[in-house]
């Protein structure tokens, strides 16, 4: 369980600067993702977020940008902006689910619209969050799932660890193997009441080899001899002879098989240093005498070609000149080449003109046309004055008829004048 205590050091600790960070600062994101999602899983982001979309569950460090981890950048933003969506939504302002497709861009802008809409403060841009992994991207993820958790009323408390109750466990262990540990410890406990009698009591012999006068009266004054039977002495010491046979096991746990082990690691770096050092000074001596040798011919071609040095740094000046000398050459040839481009093209444009005239005067169609257009004028003139002879005809006949008509008329008249003469 989280403390608050460790979720405000988390946030204290992920907004100073890289410069003014300690060593460990490139490893605050990792605990910082740990803090994420233990809060999205108080929220059981699994069946409200993975479920509805079929992912699969955010592992420890999914979120973190390193070197160290295989990282999927199109995966991780999409999966950033569907729980960013979600906390936004459970931190009580409605927010879209982004799609697949969307923009990133305005995406991102949205969301850090809506966290400085909850009041958190932004002071980085939003292009930290297109990559979908990093330190960025695990800060507005724990602010929105602060806001969230905030908005259920709930907040981490302290844990209370139960009392544990330490029960004796017997372990049935073989007769025949022991471990040193084992024996170390039945040395040191108490032996049980079974056993009391047949254990020999250590501190008992250790007073009685202190003080040996003060049980001189209990010692016998004779022999002791046995009474047991030989052959059923040897057959009990068959029988138990196993059972006392103490093998011990060599535990890769034990400091002294690791002091063992560093004793002859030692041992065998000593003496291959000693191999590699004999090599490593003579290799530095062959070395050595070779760069000597290196160094004495480098100084002896050096004076037998300091001439031809002087001489090619002289013919190298020499060429910087000829090179300054074309370079303004080429800046007034790149002039005239402009220029001669220009009176080409007006000389090629002048000459098309001259052949467009010349072909114009050479040409006989123009002239068959005119002709053509003589004859056809000709011919309608002479069309013309047979109308004009005809029309005159005509007209001349109305003429002579209407003349005729009327001295018809006028003799008619002169004629009935003196016939109604004598009737007056």
């Amino acid at each position: 369980m989280l403390t608050s205590g460790d979720t405000t050091m988390a946030d204290e600790g992920r907004r100073g600067d890289e410069d003014d960070r300690g060593p460990g600062a490139a490893h605050r994101v990792f605990v910082a993702m740990e803090f994420l999602l233990e809060k999205l899983k108080a929220l059981n982001y699994e069946e409200e977020v993975l479920t509805k979309h079929n992912m699969k569950s955010l592992s420890r460090h999914y979120f973190v940008s390193s070197p160290l981890l295989s990282s999927n950048p199109g995966e991780q933003f999409y999966m950033f902006t569907i729980i960013a969506a979600w906390l936004i939504n459970e931190a009580g302002r409605p927010f879209a689910a982004p799609q697949e497709y969307d923009e990133p861009n305005a995406t991102v802008s949205n969301i850090l619209a809506e966290l400085r809409a909850l009041g958190v403060k932004v002071d980085f841009p939003p292009s930290k969050l297109k990559a979908g992994s990093g330190e960025h991207v695990c800060f507005v993820l724990e602010r929105l799932a602060e806001e969230a958790l905030r908005r259920r009323s709930f907040s981490f408390r302290r844990p209370n660890y139960p009392t544990e109750t330490t029960e004796e466990e017997s372990v049935m262990e073989d007769d025949a193997e022991l471990t040193l540990s084992k024996v170390e410890e039945e040395m040191i406990e108490e032996p049980d009441e079974e056993e009391e009698d047949n254990v020999m009591d250590l501190e008992a012999l250790k007073l009685r080899t202190s003080h040996p006068e003060a049980e001189t009266s209990s010692k016998p004054d004779e022999i002791l001899e046995a009474t047991v039977d030989a052959a059923e002495w040897n057959l009990e010491v068959e029988r138990v002879l196993p059972q006392l046979k103490v093998t011990v096991r060599t535990d890769n746990k034990d400091w002294r098989i690791h002091v063992d082990q560093m004793l002859q690691h030692r041992d065998g770096i000593k003496s291959s240093l000693q191999e590699a050092k004999t090599y490593l000074d003579k290799l530095q001596e062959d070395i050595s005498r070779t760069l000597e040798k290196v160094s004495s011919r480098e100084k002896y071609i050096n004076g037998q070609l300091e001439h031809l040095i002087q001489e090619h740094r002289g013919a190298q000046a020499k060429l910087s000149e000829a090179k300054e000398c074309y370079q303004q050459a080429s800046g007034g040839v790149t002039e005239r080449t402009r220029v001669l481009a220009q009176i080409s093209e007006e000389l090629e444009r002048l000459k098309q003109e001259m052949e467009e005239k010349g072909s114009s005067m050479s040409d006989g169609a123009p002239v068959v046309k005119i002709k053509q257009s003589l004859t056809k004028l000709k011919q309608e003139v002479l069309q013309m004055d047979v109308r004009i002879g005809v029309v005159e005809h005509t007209l001349l006949q109305a003429k002579l008829k209407e003349k005729s008509n009327m001295t018809r008329d006028m003799n008619a008249t002169n004629l009935q004048e003196p016939a109604a003469g004598p009737f007056c």
